[in-house]
C-alpha cells in the first residue's frame, strides 16, 4: 500500500515538472519570435531607447 501511494506521488509529481517545463518552454519560444522592431518597440516604450535611436532602428530595419 506505502508502494502505492508513493507510485501515485511520483506520478503527480513528474507530471507537475513535465507541465511546468513546457510552459517555460513555450516562453522563450514566443520571444525569440519577436522581431526587431517589436523589440525596439518595447525598448522605446520602456525609455531604453530616445526618439532618435528608434527612427534610425527603424529605418534600419525597413
Amino acid at each position: 500500500m506505502f508502494f502505492g501511494l508513493l507510485f501515485w506521488v511520483f506520478i503527480i509529481a513528474l507530471a507537475y515538472l513535465l507541465i511546468k517545463w513546457l510552459v517555460n518552454q513555450n516562453k522563450t519560444h514566443k520571444e525569440e519570435q519577436m522581431s526587431a522592431l517589436e523589440i525596439a518597440k518595447i525598448r522605446y516604450a520602456k525609455g531604453e531607447i530616445n526618439v532618435e535611436e528608434f527612427e534610425e532602428i527603424k529605418k534600419l530595419i525597413v
